[in-house]
């Protein structure tokens, strides 16, 4: 019945007051957990778990006991993995985690915020100290349907954050500025903040900011813009230079954010979760300067804004000499249905189906064959799930870990 009310136009609107009124009891049941915390929020498209995760990771280091709420995982000390496929939890399960974080003695909560969550009003009765803005793209349009809806959506955080934190190379910051009560900007092309002197490669990030080197040990350009937003939270948390220098570069990974898998194969893999137009955007350029051939394994979640599945595939086909369909979360969605949409795009790329564009519904497969067709200093790019412990079919979930997979397959060679 469900699934029938939600194919109605307004069918999220709809139900607004129904998630009002849950936030409002969850707050009152667990007595309004946050409110003697210091909350940081990260909210945007892209970035948001390894930001959190870069702050949270320093700010322990510097001895402030933090708690972490993501996609990944939530804790104190000790993480628990987050095995629902959900950032924001919902109102009555964010409320009790936090109460327990609180218990841990935490005094600082980092908390990667959606869109869906501000829409629903999750963090209703959550305090929100400083506010962090990464970047906005094309996603979530099956549930926004426009996107203004979801860039205002992102809006409701900066105008309750005492302070908001925002990347001024991304435009969604001209309209966050008119609504935060006191802002400060990074970026690499403007900004007050600015990243200089930056250096790429496969082991991290290094630039200076001020007096500042930085050093992160997570690839990609995208996470200079991540750690940037680390390194000013940092700074409006009373951090020293070398605590901040300390925490960002001690940070190894996160998990499922650009992971190099290496079990002696001889050639690389990399899985991440990358999964919206723009993120696989990053990750290919990334990689821009890898010599050897790059072979793609990626799939599309069903009951998702379909718009973008030709606009991936066409990403894959453009950026990759091998592209391989294959499953994702296609929930109550036709599989054979969503490969098309990708397949699709590739072939506007000049893919060949058989040649060099393959369609392998079962993901354990299609990673294995993706080792297969992969030949010495070649690159196996694995995206779309990232940390994810399960996949969910029509029937339920099943477990599924892309990292644990490719590690199996990979001993096998």
């Amino acid at each position: 019945m469900k699934k029938l009310l939600e194919k109605l136009p307004f069918y999220n609107q709809m139900v607004l007051p129904y998630h009002y009124a849950r936030a409002v009891t969850a707050s009152l049941k667990y007595q309004r957990p946050a409110k003697n915390l210091k909350v940081i929020a990260i909210t945007g498209t892209n970035g948001k778990t390894t930001t959190c995760f870069m702050i949270w990771h320093m700010l322990n280091q510097a001895g402030i006991k933090t708690g972490l709420m993501t996609t990944v995982a939530w804790g104190v000390d000790k993480l628990k993995d987050e095995l629902g496929h959900m950032t924001t939890v919902d109102a009555m399960t964010l409320n009790h985690r936090i109460a327990k974080i609180k218990n841990q003695g935490a005094k600082v909560l980092v908390l990667e915020v959606t869109s869906h969550a501000l829409a629903e009003y999750r963090t209703l009765g959550v305090p929100i100290d400083i506010a962090v803005f990464t970047n906005l793209t094309h996603e979530h349009l099956d549930y926004h349907k426009t996107l203004t809806n979801y860039r205002n959506a992102k809006g409701k955080l900066f105008r309750r954050a005492k302070l908001s934190i925002l990347n001024a190379d991304d435009k969604a910051t001209a309209y966050f500025k008119t609504l935060a009560k006191k802002y400060i900007t990074y970026g690499i092309k403007s900004g007050e903040n600015r990243a200089k002197s930056i250096k790429l490669s496969v082991s991290g990030v290094k630039y200076s900011l001020g007096d500042i080197n930085i050093e992160a040990s997570i690839p990609g350009e995208f996470n200079v813009y991540n750690s940037l937003a680390a390194v000013l939270v940092g700074k409006e948390m009373g951090l020293t230079n070398e605590q901040i220098i300390t925490g960002l570069k001690s940070l190894e990974a996160v998990e499922g954010r650009m992971n190099i898998i290496d079990e002696g194969q001889p050639f690389s893999v990399i899985v991440d979760y990358a999964h919206a137009p723009d993120a696989l955007e990053k990750v290919f350029d990334s990689v821009k300067d890898h010599k050897g051939k790059i072979i793609s394994v990626h799939g599309g979640a069903g009951r998702r804004d379909p718009s973008t599945r030709p606009i991936r595939g066409a990403i894959l086909g453009k950026y990759s000499d091998i592209v391989i369909i294959t499953e994702d979360d296609s929930r109550d969605e036709d599989p054979e249905k969503i490969a098309a949409g990708f397949i699709q795009g590739a072939e506007k790329h000049g893919k060949i189906l058989g040649k060099d564009l393959f369609k392998e519904l079962d993901r354990k497969k299609a990673i294995k064959l993706a080792f297969e067709k992969a030949k010495k200093g070649d690159l196996v790019l694995i995206l779309g799930k990232g940390h994810e412990k399960t996949i969910l079919r029509a029937d339920g979930p099943h477990p599924f870990e892309d990292i644990k997979v490719a590690k199996e397959l990979l001993r096998k060679i």
